[in-house]
């Protein structure tokens, strides 16, 4: 089983929570297709539906036309999803949020050394 720091002010700190992808049916204009996505961002997603008064089908296949050749449908969607919160970020809600404080950041995410590289798991240090 898989889990994840979360890095969400309010979650508390060094919070676990299961990690891993969801494979859910999208339709694609009017074919029926399956998508894999972390549940975090079939959260945004949904709440970008219900913000913009459609459906995730609806999202899914505006991003299917857009998207590069080479990428997956899965990736387009993640980064539509990154671009749409990016777009209706401000300044205000990043000062709120307590962005800019990288030790701040840290301390969220239960990481308190000086190196930012990634710290070997008991299991790697055992082997």
């Amino acid at each position: 089983m898989k889990y994840e720091v979360c890095l969400v002010e309010g979650a508390g700190t060094n919070v676990q929570k299961k990690a891993g992808l969801l494979s859910k049916n999208i339709t694609i204009f009017g074919r029926r297709t399956s998508i894999r996505l972390e549940r975090e961002m079939w959260k945004a997603l949904h709440d970008i539906a219900k913000r913009e008064n459609c459906s995730i089908h609806d999202i899914c296949s505006l991003v299917s036309i857009r998207k590069d050749s080479g990428s997956s449908l899965t990736a387009a969607i993640r980064v539509f999803i990154m671009l749409y919160y990016k777009a209706s970020s401000t300044e205000q809600g990043h000062m709120e949020a307590g962005h800019g404080d990288f030790k701040r950041m840290k301390a969220r995410a239960g990481v308190y050394s000086t190196s930012t590289q990634r710290q070997e798991s008991r299991s790697e240090r055992v082997a």
